[in-house]
């Protein structure tokens, strides 16, 4: 795990911005450690790793919709890992070179959050595997007639 820079030290106006102390009380302590420090959850202990339900996976953070269920495949990393995300908008790319590796972070553009990173490796046309901490997420499973709320923050707080 490393210290990093997910939403401090850069010159970026998040739209959702709050004190650290509050981050801290409203996540709990892998969340935190994960989205604001931009450490790493341990391979294959996630909620979503083996998750086959239809719906969302938003921002543990701020509620931002991220990614679709649609786009998630199994990459046998021990992460939750997507093709593409919901809103390519949503998120944003930066290069990581921390631990001695060259790698592409990947941060909600809304808040700041480290969600995890993405790489050249996947198996569908868009190519890309986009290998996403669980506890970065929040599951919202699609509505019984099969659509999904393409809107605002998540239906429930934070999970890990």
């Amino acid at each position: 795990m490393r210290k990093a820079h997910a939403g401090t030290g850069t010159a970026e106006v998040r739209e959702i911005q709050k004190p650290d102390e509050q981050w801290r009380q409203e996540l709990t302590p892998l969340q935190y450690s994960v989205l604001r420090q931009a450490h790493t959850e341990r391979p294959f202990t996630g909620e979503y790793v083996h998750n086959h339900a239809d719906g969302f996976y938003r921002c543990a953070g701020c509620g931002s919709k991220l990614f679709s269920s649609d786009a998630k495949f199994d990459s046998g990393t021990g992460w939750p890992s997507f093709d593409e995300p919901a809103v390519a908008e949503a998120v944003e790319l930066r290069p990581d070179n921390s631990l001695f590796m060259r790698r592409t972070e990947v941060v909600c553009r809304h808040c700041g959050g480290h969600l995890g990173h993405v790489f050249s490796d996947g198996p569908t046309t868009t190519g890309q595997r986009y290998c996403i901490n669980s506890c970065s997420l929040a599951f919202e499973a699609a509505t019984a007639g099969g659509e999904r709320d393409g809107g605002g923050a998540a239906q429930s707080g934070p999970t890990g």
